[in-house]
């Protein structure tokens, strides 16, 4: 299955979601379509499975942040600069590709809800839990924070993809400023009211 993905996440990156095709991703993953359609049956069932993947790496990467105590703002800004810099920016065009699909695909936009919704709470447990251990400041709105982080991050990925002239160290750096200075209480979001969605 990884195989599988990670020719696929090159294949979208490189061609497109539309342009690519089953049998490209086979090529690229050296194995017959017939052996990749064993394992997912659609290009459709291809972007779920590269969302799940993703979505576990990164809860992987929150559970190895918790206990970072009064760490945690630096390590969250690690954290970032990895996915925002040091990250090809093959993964970033893979996320236009995976938005752009979703504007037209039910089922696509629908993976992309759950993998956006899925990060949130991820989001908001970290803080909590940093929040407990006093490493971020106890007025923060965790889920408002979550909220404009996950615009943020959006917009960073968009500027990763197309800008010819992004600059990771400033951006990364000017993005963070303003998080690290909303987990300290310096700034404060209006308030989120909303409720955690329960998925069904």
């Amino acid at each position: 299955r990884e195989q599988i993905l990670a020719a696929a996440e090159r294949m979208f990156s490189r061609a497109g979601f539309h342009r690519t095709t089953m049998q490209d991703v086979a090529a690229e993953a050296g194995m017959s379509p017939g052996n990749l359609y064993r394992y997912f049956a659609s290009k459709d069932a291809l972007v779920a499975g590269l969302c799940e993947r993703d979505r576990k790496d990164l809860a992987r990467e929150f559970a190895d942040m918790q206990g970072s105590g009064a760490d945690f703002i630096s390590e969250f800004r690690e954290l970032g600069r990895r996915h925002f810099e040091a990250a090809a920016a093959g993964k970033a065009k893979l996320c236009l590709e995976i938005w752009s699909e979703a504007t037209r695909n039910p089922a696509v936009a629908a993976v992309q809800a759950e993998f956006d919704r899925a990060l949130t709470e991820q989001f908001v447990g970290a803080f909590e839990a940093a929040k407990a251990e006093g490493a971020i400041h106890p007025s923060v709105d965790t889920r408002a924070v979550a909220s404009l982080i996950m615009k943020l991050g959006d917009g960073l990925f968009v500027r990763r993809a197309t800008a010819a002239d992004f600059d990771p160290d400033r951006e990364i750096a000017e993005v963070f400023a303003v998080v690290g200075a909303l987990l300290q209480g310096q700034i404060r979001l209006p308030s989120s009211s909303k409720k955690p969605e329960v998925a069904s």
